[in-house]
């Protein structure tokens, strides 16, 4: 066994979410978002990252390459091949295969699996980088793996979750590798007769459109943009169309848009706790989609009189209430913790949504 295969070894019993190898450093894992050396490892030489190159698909004296491979306990790894200051780099991540369920996560759960029966539409699931979205996009998809038969696609990058087809059927495709791009993989996939696609990350015009597109031509579709609340995740997808696309846009995205969950996580009482918002479109929503009044729809969510709306400051109240989290955390987590102190003592002063 050589030296990578045995650290990848190594990086799945420590249960590592990443594993970093620089020429002449000694290897690192990244263990519950935080870096720890591998005292007991030797350096890694370039000869070794060289010959591990070649094995993942990389052209000879190529500077940068994302490809995967596969251990010899047979797990797999996204590998991306890179140089710094002349000398090569390599970042390992685990593609997992144990899927978590959305009641583990503490996802919204009876809301989630409400909005995945649905036979069209587009959810968004939204949040910063780290926070989860793509695990809470797998839990859902797994749920329907287990009740429903459907054939589902889908568009990653990198693929984060390996599926084993039960009820359902998976087609799995990995942005350069298996496709070139989001929007050129999400055309494609739309005449592999497909029940639910999952555009793993909208990033610009063309993969917002067609994702838009294919929620309307009868497709349950999901897909994670990067924002900080419901009303940024709004208006960031709509900023990627040009002015005069807008109107057009707001129009289908009223009509075919179920809901969003925008999520955070924090340290919790036992290991990471998920703080999320969620807004599910209907009624007056749409009209106010429609019309562009994203600040109206905040406003609604924030008032709490209905449990498919839901506010980070809200969801903070109740993990506090629940034993999640500590109130010191939740107030060092909240955007307003003046606001969180007067909820906590069952003072709502605000009905406007509040971000963490």
């Amino acid at each position: 066994m050589d030296v990578i295969d045995a650290l990848c070894l190594t990086a799945h019993r420590a249960g590592a979410s990443d594993l970093y190898l620089r020429a002449g450093n000694l290897p690192q894992l990244r263990i519950n978002d935080a870096l720890h050396n591998l005292p007991d490892a030797a350096p890694i030489t370039a000869r070794e990252l060289e010959e591990f190159a070649g094995r993942c698909g990389a052209p000879p004296g190529a500077l940068d390459h994302d490809g995967s491979y596969v251990a010899s306990d047979g797990r797999r790894f996204r590998v991306n091949l890179f140089s710094s200051l002349e000398a090569r780099g390599a970042v390992l991540r685990p593609i997992k295969v144990a899927v978590p369920t959305l009641e583990g996560l503490g996802a919204p759960e009876a809301l989630l699996t409400s909005w995945i029966q649905r036979p069209t539409g587009l959810i968004l699931v939204t949040g910063p980088t780290g926070s989860g979205k793509s695990t809470t996009v797998a839990a859902c998809l797994e749920w329907l793996n287990q009740h429903c038969a459907f054939h589902i696609v889908t568009i990653e990058d990198p693929i984060e979750y390996l599926f084993r087809s039960a009820s359902s059927l998976f087609t799995q495709r990995e942005v350069g590798i298996d496709t070139p791009s989001f929007a050129e993989g999400l055309r494609r996939s739309l005449r592999q007769s497909p029940d639910v696609i999952l555009l793993g990350e909208i990033r610009d015009r063309a993969s917002a459109l067609t994702a838009l597109e294919a929620s309307e031509t009868g497709h349950l579709v999901f897909a994670t943009l990067h924002s900080s609340n419901v009303l940024d995740s709004l208006e960031r997808l709509l900023r990627l169309f040009e002015p005069g696309e807008r109107d057009g846009v707001q129009h289908v995205l009223a009509q075919q848009l179920i809901g969003i969950v925008c999520q955070r996580l924090a340290p919790g009482r036992r290991g990471l706790a998920l703080i999320v918002e969620h807004f599910e479109n209907q009624a007056v929503s749409r009209k106010w989609i429609l019309e562009g009044k994203f600040r109206e729809l905040a406003e609604h969510v924030g008032r709490g009189d209905n449990p498919a709306n839901v506010t980070f400051l809200q969801s903070l109240v109740r993990l506090v209430q629940t034993g999640r989290i500590s109130e010191e955390t939740a107030l060092a987590t909240a955007g307003n913790p003046q606001e969180l102190q007067r909820r906590l003592r069952g003072i709502n002063t605000s009905s406007v949504a509040t971000g963490v």
